[in-house]
């Protein structure tokens, strides 16, 4: 279970080193939106979910200049940070939220772009649903995070230390599409790639983790400092993933999206017959 809080002041503290080490949210970033590409969209309203500081807000706004783009995180000093980027064609509006709970109305987003973001997610089902609301009908929802063979090699070294998790934990591919249908989003379409990013040795390694915020947020992880001895032990169990002089970070990044419907409300009666409304039927005629 993601401890909240404690996710939101690791990224909040992170605001000032996050693009100096954030070089893969960029480029995971950068291939979702590369996929618009193909979509036919002409989207009002945009809503950058878990927008960091901002770079895909700032992709958004470049690629539709006539759009309202929002910028939407749950650590304040990242949305702030969304808002200096002074080159930029216009600033996206700033707004601090969590994703679990948008303070948006039914039906008031056209898309909804969400970058390594949903993996803070605690009840990852509704916040599909809540997304869903927002969206109007055949709004587009298209987003990235990532899997559990992430950071595995830090998951593996500490078991050789202690029994307590040391990474945060992330979904699988397959419970990600299972939510976006329980959702009732349509055409769900969900991929994966494995990134390996390499270092010469551990401690820039964990510094870039520390410094992108993606802290260890297990709601059951150890509390408290790690001694010497401990980090030692587990600098000693890292080496075992040495190769080519190089001691690899490996990342599973899971791509997806999937679309609203226009759909014709409908709901079930006491006897568990389904009933439509007409006025519904008579308006999506027209």
């Amino acid at each position: 279970m993601i401890d909240k809080l404690q996710a939101r002041l690791s990224f909040s503290k992170a605001a000032d080193s996050y693009d100096e080490a954030a070089a893969l949210q960029r480029e995971i970033g950068q291939r979702m939106l590369e996929r618009l590409d193909y979509v036919k969209l002409k989207p009002e309203v945009i809503v950058d979910v878990g927008s960091g500081t901002g770079f895909c807000s700032g992709q958004l706004i470049k690629r539709y200049p006539k759009s309202q783009v929002i910028a939407l995180d749950f650590a304040l000093p990242m949305v702030m940070k969304s808002r200096t980027h002074r080159h930029w064609l216009k600033r996206p509006h700033g707004l601090c939220a969590d994703l679990e709970q948008l303070p948006l109305a039914d039906h008031s987003v056209d898309l909804i772009v969400s970058n390594a973001a949903i993996q803070w997610s605690t009840d990852l089902p509704s916040t599909f649903a809540e997304f869903k609301r927002v969206l109007k009908p055949n709004g587009l929802l298209m987003f990235t995070t990532f899997g559990p063979d992430t950071l595995k090699e830090i998951r593996q070294a500490w078991a050789e230390v202690d029994d307590k998790p040391h990474v945060s934990p992330f979904v699988d591919m397959h419970d990600v599409g299972d939510a976006l249908l329980g959702a009732r989003f349509a055409d769900p379409v969900i991929d994966m790639e494995m990134i390996t990013m390499t270092y010469s040795q551990l401690r820039p390694l964990m510094a870039d983790i520390k410094a992108i915020g993606a802290h260890n947020a297990n709601s059951e992880r150890r509390k408290g400092l790690t001694g010497k001895k401990r980090m030692h032990a587990f600098t000693q169990a890292y080496e075992q993933f040495r190769s080519g002089g190089v001691l690899p970070s490996t990342w599973e990044v899971i791509y997806g999206h999937a679309w609203v419907t226009d759909e014709i409300p409908q709901y079930q009666d006491d006897q568990g017959a389904t009933r439509i409304n007409v006025s519904a039927v008579r308006r999506s005629s027209t």
